[in-house]
């Protein structure tokens, strides 16, 4: 299902890496959706963002290994936070380990995306995640739906 062309999805990417960054403003200008894209570089100033938004993303592509508060513990206090913890969290790192795999589902998170390495496979992950209608599906897909693999 994708989103209705005259409706603008706002979309949060938390992520340290510039060229990571660079590269998912360049996949998002590919989609046919209207986008307003908010960044962050850590977990810190995506939580201040979060807190001062009078509204929330309609989902928050959130990066692991990012500095100063990293994506687990962002994660933690967005699910513990009244205003943040019904907010969408697609976990989209470069990380494959299972700990953290297993961390983060058990913390909260919809959706766990490892970065492809080639654009049309990075494109192909947030085209998927875009086309979830958010507001419908809510609800923690079951573990062994956690994971996608483009």
């Amino acid at each position: 299902m994708s989103f209705p062309d005259f409706h603008t999805q706002h979309v949060f990417i938390a992520d340290d890496d510039e060229d990571d960054r660079l590269l998912f403003q360049e996949v998002v200008r590919e989609l046919p959706y209207l986008v307003h894209l908010s960044i962050a570089r850590d977990g810190e100033e995506t939580l201040e963002t979060l807190r001062k938004m009078d509204q929330l993303p309609d989902v928050l592509f959130l990066d692991l290994n990012m500095p100063i508060k990293n994506g687990i513990e962002c994660l933690s206090e967005i699910k513990q936070s009244v205003k943040l913890q019904f907010l969408p969290v697609v976990i989209f790192s470069t990380s494959s380990y299972p700990s953290n795999i297993d961390k983060v589902y058990e913390a909260g998170a919809h959706l766990y995306i490892r970065k492809p390495n080639d654009f049309f496979s990075f494109k192909k992950s947030i085209q998927y995640v875009f086309a979830i209608n958010w507001k419908e599906k809510f609800a923690q897909p079951p573990r062994a739906e956690f994971v996608l693999t483009v």
